[in-house]
């Protein structure tokens, strides 16, 4: 099963990383993808599955406040990310967060290498080594990041989880270390 041309190798990107549409009025880098990213992984013939966007999917592409864009970045991360804690929200970030364990498992079930998760740091959902609350970047994870590595690690599933700042000049090595580990 799978003998074709696929590489069996796979690496789970934050979904603003590849759709800079979804993300928080005020907070876009670029028009559209991270483009020297996605190089990045397309030249080393590693497929890319897209994370949903955890706030998108739970709050709306307008995040529950229309006027969200007018405060500063990490305001409105830390409402964005007390609003993600209410029980509506909630339970639809546990429903993503088993479909992701979910892929993840069908992934290494069939022998397929995957490489790992990179998230975005000062985000309230996909931070890794920082995220937004108490209207400033502090050192943690966001919502959606903590509920997916406890799940994966319930699920006896290891797999790397980066984070990155796509603007930052070492975003593309730490991607490229995850590609060659």
């Amino acid at each position: 099963m799978f003998s074709d041309g696929r590489s069996r190798r796979v690496i789970f990107l934050a979904h603003c990383l590849l759709n800079q549409n979804a993300i928080s009025d005020g907070t876009a880098e670029v028009p559209a993808a991270h483009r020297e990213l996605l190089r990045v992984v397309l030249n080393a013939q590693v497929g890319i599955v897209q994370l949903p966007c955890p706030e998108l999917c739970c709050l709306g592409l307008d995040r529950g406040d229309p006027q969200g864009g007018e405060r500063p970045v990490v305001v409105e991360n830390t409402r964005i990310r007390r609003a993600m804690g209410q029980p509506e929200a909630a339970a639809r970030l546990r429903e993503l967060t088993d479909q992701m364990v979910r892929q993840v498992g069908e992934y290494r079930k069939h022998g397929f290498a995957v490489l790992g998760i990179v998230g975005v740091d000062r985000s309230p959902c996909c931070g890794v080594n920082t995220t937004s609350d108490q209207d400033r970047e502090v050192p943690g994870q966001g919502v959606f990041i903590a509920a997916l590595r406890t799940a994966l690690e319930a699920a006896g599933l290891d797999v790397p989880v980066i984070g990155v700042k796509p603007s930052a000049p070492n975003a593309l090595d730490r991607v490229r270390a995850l590609l060659d580990a």
